[in-house]
């Protein structure tokens, strides 16, 4: 079968398909593109007649990308990235474009925050999009173009950078700390409440940091059996601020409470988590588009400052 020419109607279609691949919904796009849903509806007919393939399963509540979809949308955003660096500004001028960035929840919430000001005060004409979850990031359709998580550094198929190390050390309010006895003696743990982070990263299990640090101390028996168990690093340090129990706190999480007096650290300070550090990750490209470029180069500065002013 002869190639669709491409003129101004299959250009349109296939435009029409990557914004429904990246919104996984005929209705989402249809009100980005200001269409009907049914006028989305026949374009994608008129493109899959044209291309004698099927691009998406049309589900009872959803749809899904078929085998040809993901192949087709895949040709198309790397088209899209050779254009946009083609159309790039000349080196010194500021990049334009959108950027989707997937964080975990708790270094999104106690470490990047506090610190898009100065990423807008420095790209202003770069849109960041930055969605949080504990799930792995979709980078198809433009849903994710770079994550940053905690983890191993193992992303088969993806290129990946380290941003940063970590230590660990057991945090707790004062009040509890005195109430059970616990400065300088980590066999009272065992009468103790114990926060767990059951994501702390992927496929982890729910007491994983605790039995990390527990293993190097020596002091598996000490733990407790009883705990309490939430999805988010970041809620085990509030847990702990409010007198709930006694968490691991990761030191880029946890030292402005520190700071604050907010907790302490009863059983001695911060030691390095092993072989877990925050990672920046993206599809294997032949480059990242200039406002990606961007974006990766400022975490790194960011990282980099934060380790000077820790002494790493």
């Amino acid at each position: 079968m002869l190639a669709p020419k491409l003129d101004g109607g299959q250009l349109a279609n296939l435009h029409t398909f990557m914004t429904v691949a990246r919104r996984m919904s005929f209705a989402a796009a249809a009100a980005e593109l200001c269409l009907t849903p049914s006028a989305v509806s026949h374009r994608i007919a008129r493109l899959e007649r044209a291309l004698d393939l099927r691009l998406f399963q049309r589900l009872t509540r959803s749809i899904r990308l078929t085998a040809d979809g993901e192949r087709i949308l895949a040709a198309l955003e790397a088209g899209l990235a050779e254009i946009e660096s083609a159309l790039s500004p000349a080196a010194g001028q500021e990049p334009v474009g959108r950027v989707a960035l997937h964080a975990h929840p708790s270094i999104a919430q106690c470490w990047l925050a506090p610190r898009l000001a100065e990423f807008a005060d420095r790209h202003p004409r770069i849109a960041l999009d930055i969605r949080t979850g504990n799930e792995d990031p979709d980078f198809r359709g433009g849903r994710a173009d770079l994550a940053l998580c905690y983890s191993d550094g193992h992303f088969p198929g993806l290129a990946s950078i380290k941003l940063m190390d970590e230590e660990m050390a057991p945090v707790c309010s004062p009040g509890y700390a005195e109430r059970h006895a616990l400065s300088g003696a980590p066999e009272r743990l065992a009468g103790c409440r114990l926060l767990h982070d059951a994501q702390a990263w992927r496929h982890a299990a729910h007491d994983a940091e605790w039995m990390l640090w527990a293993q190097r101390r020596g002091c598996e028996a000490s733990l407790p059996q009883a705990g309490l168990t939430l999805d988010r690093s970041d809620l085990c340090l509030a847990g702990a601020a409010g007198h709930a129990g006694v968490a691991i706190g990761r030191r880029r999480l946890a030292q402005p409470l520190l700071d604050s007096g907010q907790l302490m650290l009863p059983l001695g300070g911060f030691e390095p988590a092993e072989r877990y550090a925050y990672y920046l990750a993206y599809p294997l490209r032949a480059a990242p588009s200039p406002p990606l470029q961007a974006v990766i180069d400022w975490l790194r500065r960011c990282a980099n400052a934060d380790m000077s002013q820790s002494g790493n």
